[in-house]
């Protein structure tokens, strides 16, 4: 659509300018940092960061219904620097021009509501967010979106010229990583940090199929982490973790979809989100604060924080019901099928802790919840869903197995919507889904495969058949034909068909 079809009173907005003033902001002291170098922790106390804009006020000048509708014109803009997460430009990243902006196709991943025979086991009507539809399959483009837009923005601003990035890994980040890094090559190298056999095959393919350097280590991705802070703070690289606060920024736009998938009406909504290391429901929580704060939108959601019992450090701080006495301790993690949420000690936690008092100060009630669930239950419900027509990760499972714990506890009920994270494709961990059904899981893992939910290839070769095609040996005439009939009796009478 050409800007002169806009309306007038939207037209000046559609195409946004370069109005913010961000800066870094530390959440332990309070320091403030320039943007115009990567930074990803306090110099001062060692806390880490958020990006704060000194010039947000700017954005309350502008209505909610007007912003609602500045959002809606802009689904039809066909310029690609709009098209992704930054169709939210002036929450997200207001000091780029768009020609820095990277599109790859990220963000406005559907959400599929549940259908009937779904809806009514779990007693609530949902919805799937199916961020697997991203490019590389999960959550993670829409950070890397903004992380590497804004490097560059620092290498068209000549701060830069050649940057390596890097990353620790469960899978996921990795893939996200390398292929936007590979989108600047060859200004920008990557390398990412994994765990030594502990993510699947198809997510160790991403990264080396960008062109990225793989280096594979012992130990869990808590250990990936510690080297790649080590890395961060003695080499000029780039960290593109969840440390890095533009990550987060990107992953902002997963909330502001959220309200416009919704009509900007999240009275009754709740949002079930995975944990791992902490990035993705800090992100959530702060986009739906910047969009209450502008006015977009009048009401913030119920959020649902859910961990595996074998990974579950914020689960265990909140589980102490007065904050006065609650200490964070990390944990040992477990075997986990989230393997993406198997992280121990996750550096979000500060930010979470800041947040979670924010967003429910702000609500004038408790909004925030968190649950644990079980290894078995993941499974079994994420196996559910996509006998239903999804097609959730296991972290997809995490969400589900989440409300159904939310629903118990009392956090959500049948008056309320909720909107589930899933965060990665699910193919990315069918590797589990084929475990299942063979019921070859280790026992650490703690699952026992159902009946009702195992699925195996059924092999039709009629014992009577003479004659059956193979490679380079096609059948044909009566051979074909009664190879035909004989194999579809076969199926007819395995499926109880009848031919009345």
């Amino acid at each position: 659509m050409k800007l002169e079809d806009f309306p007038e009173d939207i037209r000046p907005y559609i195409l946004p300018k370069s109005e913010g003033d961000l800066i870094y902001r530390c959440l332990g002291c309070g320091a403030e940092y320039d943007i115009r170098k990567l930074l990803y922790t306090c110099t001062g106390c060692g806390q880490v960061l958020l990006i704060h804009d000194r010039n947000f006020n700017r954005l309350k000048k502008i209505s909610g219904k007007k912003w609602q509708r500045i959002f809606d014109y802009r689904k039809m803009v066909s310029d690609p620097a709009l098209k992704g997460v930054f169709r939210y430009y002036e929450f997200i990243g207001p000091v780029m021009p768009l020609s820095a902006i990277i599109y790859l196709g990220e963000g406005h991943t559907p959400v599929i509501a549940a259908n009937t025979h779904l809806k009514e086991k779990v007693g609530i009507p949902f919805y799937f967010k199916n961020d697997g539809q991203n490019p590389s399959a999960s959550f993670k483009d829409r950070g890397m979106a903004s992380a590497l837009s804004y490097i560059q923005f620092l290498i068209q601003t000549g701060k830069v010229s050649e940057i390596l990035t890097v990353c620790a890994s469960t899978g996921d980040t990795s893939a996200a990583a390398a292929l936007y890094a590979a989108y600047l090559y060859p200004h920008v190298k990557s390398a990412v940090l994994l765990p030594h056999k502990k993510i699947t095959p198809q997510q160790l393919s991403q990264p080396l199929g960008s062109g990225a350097v793989v280096f594979e280590i012992p130990g869990v991705f808590d250990d990936c982490m510690k080297v790649v802070e080590a890395l961060a703070e003695t080499y000029p690289v780039a960290l593109l973790n969840s440390k890095n606060a533009w990550r987060v920024l990107g992953q902002e736009s997963y909330s502001y979809e959220i309200a416009q998938d919704f009509e900007y009406d999240l009275e009754n909504k709740a949002v079930v989100v995975p944990i791992g290391n902490a990035g993705n429901i800090t992100a959530v929580m702060s986009g739906f604060l910047k969009f209450l704060e502008a006015g977009v939108i009048s009401a913030l959601p119920k959020i649902i924080g859910v961990q595996s019992e074998h990974a579950n450090p914020v689960y265990r701080y909140y589980r102490e019901p007065v904050p006065e006495n609650r200490k964070f301790t990390p944990v040992t993690v477990e075997p986990s099928v989230a393997q993406a949420a198997m992280i121990g000690n996750p550096v979000s936690m500060p930010r979470v802790i800041h947040l979670v008092e924010k967003y429910n100060r702000t609500a004038g009630s408790q909004k925030m919840f968190f649950v644990e669930v079980t290894e078995q239950d993941i499974m079994d419900w994420g196996l559910l869903a996509n006998r239903n027509g999804h097609i959730a990760c296991t972290h997809g499972g995490e969400s589900l197995a989440g409300l159904i714990q939310a629903k118990k506890l009392g956090y959500v009920d049948e008056n309320d919507i909720a909107v589930l994270d899933s965060t990665a494709h699910a193919l990315k961990f069918s590797g589990f889904q084929e475990m299942y059904f063979k019921d070859r899981f280790p026992p650490e893992y703690n699952i026992s495969p159902k009946k009702d939910l195992k699925n195996a290839p059924v092999y039709v070769h009629p014992k009577d058949l003479k004659a059956v095609p193979g490679p380079g040996n096609p059948l044909s005439g009566e051979a074909l034909d009664t190879f035909a009939k004989r194999v579809s009796e076969e199926i007819a009478t395995y499926m109880k068909l009848s031919t009345g």
